[in-house]
């Protein structure tokens, strides 16, 4: 009688370790951090926070509109210093306050990024940070809700004859 006891009890723990012991062993993918959009969150660049930045650029991507919210919650205005293959710009940021890169104002444009669908290196920092160097995808204006961002090029005078 005793050795069906401990026969049940152990078969009753193996049942249990077997179909709990995946967790033990897999990450769980609820725990994994990533950027639920299309474009990418920036890791810590400084005290300004840059949230999913992306590049709308022209069909043969020789313009591109970096698109991002960037967020600075301190109390000092900051500066947001971004490069692309050595072309490089800058954005104020005010104290405890956002700015929405890429619409009206702060368009914040770079030559030749890329054609849409590849990835292209930018580089931001703000503040006393080191800076971050991460890959940010170029879009084009397929989908509706990016059309007003495709940056045109700058109308050229042509000269009289």
């Amino acid at each position: 009688m005793k050795s069906r006891l401990i026969a049940s009890l152990a078969l009753g723990a193996a049942v249990v370790l077997g179909t709990t012991g995946c967790n033990m062993l897999a990450p769980q993918a609820t725990t994994i951090q990533y950027s639920a959009s299309d474009g990418v969150n920036v890791p810590d660049s400084g005290p300004l926070k840059v949230r999913n930045a992306l590049i709308i650029a022209n069909e043969d991507g020789t313009l591109g509109n970096l698109v991002a919210a960037v967020v600075n919650s301190t109390e000092d205005d900051l500066t947001l210093n971004v490069s692309i293959d050595g072309q490089a710009q800058k954005l104020e940021v005010g104290a405890n306050s956002s700015v929405s890169l890429g619409v009206d104002s702060a368009a914040m444009l770079f030559d030749d990024v890329g054609k849409p669908g590849a990835d292209v290196d930018v580089s931001f920092q703000s503040g006393e940070g080191e800076g971050v160097r991460i890959s940010v995808p170029i879009l084009d204006g397929t989908l509706p809700y990016y059309t007003q961002f495709v940056p045109t090029p700058a109308a050229t005078a042509t000269p009289a004859s």
